[in-house]
């Protein structure tokens, strides 16, 4: 008897939260008896009008941290066997950290009219829990084994590196007061930036590389340690603290704002450091830079800590028995 249809719903293929929140998981679903698959319900009518249908013949629609004015709402709820809306950032909000009535008032809507909420943190679970009971915290997870790679790391540099998009540059750039005083406490320090962008004036020598699916698990094996500056703002606080999660699968020491669910993946002391100021910022930075085994320990501490909480097949099995009592 053919499995249950289960129909992704997003804004593009080919984004973070489209790969990493569904596309990842559907040799998973298929091995738990599912049928998955995905649409985009982006780009003018006729992507809407092939969205609703396929909706209309699946047995459960997953709409991907996407919202929609209240008259198309209606009619995917209508079309719609079960409906769950899985968020990864706080849409809710503007990219800032400030209200918006307009995305509170979608959100809000969809929340209402859903069977179900996955939630990528606590924070938006308890955002969510305003609109509807029925919500549950699915972290954003990897496959930890795709991250299991033995690289050489240059020796004649100690590179911190940042994984992001220009999406995400700004939180970068905020820390480049903290990684030029840690720069001028070690000589050898670079900045590796895997991303769409370089920072050519940033103050301290950079190494930019294209971020590439093929390469980004060596590019990560091959740095020193992994940084993740965030602000402490609701739109920050919506972040699901994916960079932090590939540094700790490529066996990387983590050193992170210590502000929303990035205080929550790494341990300090163990995986990393948590760090608020400038000097905190740099005092960490030399510490790992100065000790090749504390580095190495940290890196194995993060990396067991992955595969325990956050490996993708860990996630879908919660997220199959979450299906099969409510759908």
């Amino acid at each position: 008897m053919p499995g249950k249809r289960i129909l992704f719903v997003s804004k593009g293929e080919k984004a973070s939260s489209t790969r990493y929140r569904a596309l990842q998981f559907f040799p998973c679903f298929t091995k738990y008896g599912y049928q998955p698959s995905h649409v985009t319900a982006s780009g003018g009518l006729v992507a809407i009008l092939d969205a609703l249908w396929q909706a209309s013949r699946a047995d459960i629609v997953v709409v991907l941290r996407k919202t929609f004015p209240l008259t198309l709402l209606w009619l995917l709820r209508r079309v719609s066997r079960r409906l769950i809306f899985d968020l990864d950032d706080a849409i809710f909000c503007n990219s800032d950290g400030s209200f918006s009535a307009t995305r509170m008032k979608r959100f809000a809507a969809i929340a209402k009219a859903s069977d179900h909420i996955f939630a990528g943190n606590r924070f938006l679970a308890e955002k969510s829990a305003k609109f509807n009971a029925a919500v549950s915290i699915i972290p954003t997870c990897l496959d930890v084994e795709k991250y299991s790679i033995v690289a050489d790391k240059p020796e004649d540099h100690i590179d911190l590196v940042w994984i992001g998009s220009t999406a995400t540059r700004k939180y970068l750039v905020d820390a480049l007061p903290a990684l030029n005083l840690a720069a001028q406490r070690i000589p050898s320090l670079r900045l590796k930036i895997i991303a769409d962008f370089d920072l050519p004036q940033a103050g301290i020598p950079t190494l930019a590389v294209p971020w590439n699916a093929a390469t980004e698990a060596s590019e990560l094996a091959s740095s020193h340690i992994g940084i993740a500056p965030m602000r402490d703002d609701d739109w920050s606080r919506g972040k699901c603290a994916l960079k932090v999660l590939q540094y700790m699968a490529a066996g990387l020491p983590v050193v992170s704002s210590n502000a929303g669910v990035n205080a929550e993946a790494v341990t300090p002391g163990k995986s990393g450091y948590l760090v608020s100021t400038p000097e905190e910022w740099a005092q960490a930075i030399q510490t790992l830079a100065s000790d090749e085994k504390l580095r190495r320990d940290m890196g194995a501490e993060g990396l067991s800590q992955a595969k325990q909480r956050y490996d993708l097949s860990i996630v879908s099995g919660n997220i199959t028995t979450i299906l099969h009592k409510c759908c």
